[in-house]
């Protein structure tokens, strides 16, 4: 087709949207290979040794057993067997040592003793069988009155473990301003420099818990902005239940993670992170499994399972007894996730309809489905691979990168 577009405007049009392309693929580089953990659990500093996730993992056995009849109630794909044998292995995938509000304020020689104390407990999980996966510490925040303290204790649990542990990530409470990132970043690469680590050897989180971090004074959203300042090395975005709906306005008796100001907060955070590879992490309930047990652990299920139906694939715990719900209400998800997704992504593969008809973006969104699945334990790829022999791991991995299939 003969066109009568002058050659020098296609090449300007050209170069100008070369350009867009580069600066999406950096800004959203996509979800990436990392495994993103179905919660975090958090320990104040001066609870938290190295027994603390078989404790934890104990603990839930045991409210797990005593309320097994329960439990059984909540379970719609016979999972528990599975949570049985998760909270035996490795109860907690992730963890964090709280020096916040789980701390509080202590002299500055208790702080240092625990800070030290908290390295060596880290480093005593690195590679440990049934240990966490990944771990760190919530440090206080970076307002005036605290951050001295703050970056005093980061550095101390370095030394007392020995360095950046492999899976190793700190926490900062209380972001309310997109610039703080900068200087989070200064921090790290002034760690890095002074103990001769590579660049970007240490990763951070933030933790959205107030409202100018959602809407900033001149009306933008800063949680964008603040992941550009990471510069990449922030790992996720973790949502502060009751410090963002108190600060709302919320009277203490209505703040709760499924409150319309909380999904607002969480929604935005969603919108700013999605294809950056940063993740979103839920809220935690301050309802444990205490004096009411069943009530809590029925309150907490509906959450998780409202959590993960909103595609909030983490959260917080705060109780051994968040672990039973934690892991039931992830595995049911997941395996009827699984059991819609895999006839979809077979007729996808097939082109038939089977009743819908899926667009890549589909697939990929039932393939990553499929992925997480796999990884968090709720299914197994021999049982996977018994019902689709063709939904191996890498063609699920092309199918959620958009990548061609390969040979099938």
């Amino acid at each position: 087709m003969n066109s009568h577009l002058p050659e020098h405007i296609r090449a300007r049009i050209e170069a100008r949207l070369d350009a867009v392309d580069a600066e999406l693929r950096t800004r959203y580089p996509g979800a990436g290979d990392r495994v993103q953990p179905v919660h975090t659990a958090y320990v104040g500093a001066d609870r938290a040794t190295a027994d603390t996730p078989a404790e934890w993992g104990a603990a839930a056995l045991d409210l797990l057993h005593r309320h097994a009849d329960f439990l059984v109630g909540l379970d719609v794909t016979n999972a528990l067997p599975a949570v049985r044998r998760r909270l035996t292995e490795q109860p907690v995938q992730d963890l964090r040592i709280d020096f916040e509000d789980g701390y509080g304020f202590r002299a500055d020689d208790e702080e240092d003793a625990a800070a030290t104390a908290a390295g060596k407990t880290l480093a005593s999980w690195a590679g440990k069988p049934g240990a966490p996966e990944s771990f760190g510490i919530r440090t206080k925040g970076l307002a005036a009155n605290e951050r001295r303290r703050a970056l005093r204790t980061l550095e101390l649990v370095l030394d007392g473990a020995g360095g950046v542990l492999p899976g190793f990530v700190f926490t900062v409470p209380k972001i309310r301003a997109a610039d703080q990132v900068s200087a989070i970043v200064d921090l790290c690469s002034g760690i890095e420099r002074g103990n001769g680590l590579p660049d970007r050897t240490l990763r951070f989180e933030l933790q959205i818990e107030s409202p100018q971090a959602i809407i900033a004074a001149d009306g933008s959203a800063p949680i964008a902005r603040m992941i550009a300042l990471a510069d990449g090395r922030c790992s996720a975005l973790h949502f502060g239940t009751y410090d963002y709906t108190a600060a709302c306005g919320v009277a203490a008796t209505d703040q709760a993670l499924d409150h319309p100001a909380a999904d607002y907060a969480k929604a935005v955070m969603q919108a700013a992170a999605a294809q950056t590879g940063v993740w979103i992490c839920d809220g935690s309930t301050q309802i444990v499994p205490d004096d009411d047990p069943e009530g809590a652990f029925r309150n907490h299920h509906r959450l998780v399972e409202r959590a993960l139906r909103r595609g909030y694939y983490q959260g917080w715990d705060m109780h051994p007894g968040h672990l039973v719900t934690r892991w039931l209400a992830t595995y049911d998800f997941f395996r009827i996730a699984t059991d819609v997704a895999v006839p979809r992504l077979q007729a996808y593969l097939d082109r038939r309809s089977g009743g819908v008809v899926d667009e890549p973006a589909t697939a990929e969104a039932l393939s990553t489905t499929v992925l997480r699945g796999l990884r968090c334990g709720a299914i197994v790829e021999e049982e996977l691979r018994s019902r689709a022999p063709e939904l191996t791991v890498p063609l699920l991995e092309a199918l959620a990168a958009r990548r061609p299939p390969l040979d099938r």
